[in-house]
């Protein structure tokens, strides 16, 4: 189990649609940088980052149903650009302006497109395994409406039915460790914050919805259009053993950062996580 030697902090945002939750380390009289973390994920997975990251304070939220922030109203489909709108609400919020935004995932997705439509509200941009919004070919259009609405009907028609129990964490953390290779130690990171007790055992809180899929993705021509002349300084760090599709869009990105700073090292996904500490090499050397 993952032993914390910093302090963590709960805090929480009322933002004018949402309440949302996160973690915050460091000194108050240090620099910001906010974190923003990848799907079905949660705050604590910027928690491994933020030991060697000493020189500043690290907020990481948790996303609308992740974590202990709320769920989103309603049983409606889902979309990625409703995050876009919860990061600058939150920005809106802040008393401090963060010296960058650092996205892993999902996060990252959402902090390029992000500073990509806003950059002048972006000081310097991280990402850790993303690059841009996910994108598909139009006559997906079709098809991926239909499974998102089918998806939808089945998980309400499912509701009230019994939800899965688990006896402990453990079990949920090898379950997660096995579905998705992720280390068990950071699966049990993840997992105290994605998880409630339930009676004699524990259950998920996460949103449901959260697995089901979206209505609607961009194509490559919308996505190329929006990420054309970013100037603002950007850190991309990807894992060896991460998706291999970012590393062959590589040629994309260099056409749509004018100043970017690539590295790959060992790691998978989550390099983050299980390399944090030449992740924080990199992001002081980027800052600095």
């Amino acid at each position: 189990m993952w032993q914390s030697f910093a302090p963590k902090n709960e805090i929480e945002f009322v933002l004018p649609h949402i309440k949302l939750t996160g973690c915050l380390w460091g000194a108050k009289d240090k620099p910001l940088i906010l974190a923003l973390h990848g799907w079905l994920d949660n705050a604590n997975s910027f928690q491994p980052l933020a030991e060697y990251l000493s020189e500043y304070q690290v907020l990481a939220i948790d996303w609308p149903g992740h974590g202990f922030s709320q769920h989103r109203p309603g049983h409606y489909p889902l979309h990625w650009i409703d995050y876009l709108y919860d990061l600058d609400a939150l920005l809106g919020v802040l008393s401090q302006k963060p010296v960058a935004l650092i996205g892993h995932s999902l996060g990252g997705i959402v902090a390029a497109a992000y500073t990509a439509a806003f950059p002048e509200n972006v000081n310097k941009l991280i990402l850790i395994e993303a690059l841009s919004p996910l994108f598909e070919a139009p006559d997906q259009a079709k098809a991926r409406l239909r499974k998102s609405f089918y998806q939808h009907e089945k998980y309400l028609a499912q509701k009230h039915k019994p939800i899965k129990i688990y006896d402990n964490i453990d079990c949920a953390v090898k379950a997660r460790a096995h579905l998705t290779g992720l280390a068990e130690p950071w699966c049990q990171l993840l997992l105290e914050r994605n998880m409630q007790p339930f009676g004699s055992g524990i259950v998920w809180r996460t949103d449901p919805r959260l697995k089901l899929d979206s209505p609607q993705r961009l194509s490559f021509a919308q996505v190329d259009a929006l990420m054309q002349d970013i100037a603002v300084n950007t850190l991309l760090i990807c894992g060896k053993q991460g998706f291999s599709q970012l590393q062959s869009a590589l040629p994309k990105a260099r056409n749509w950062f004018q100043r970017l700073s690539e590295h790959i090292i060992d790691g998978d996904h989550h390099v983050h996580m299980g390399n944090a500490k030449t992740v924080a090499k990199l992001v002081d050397a980027f800052m600095s």
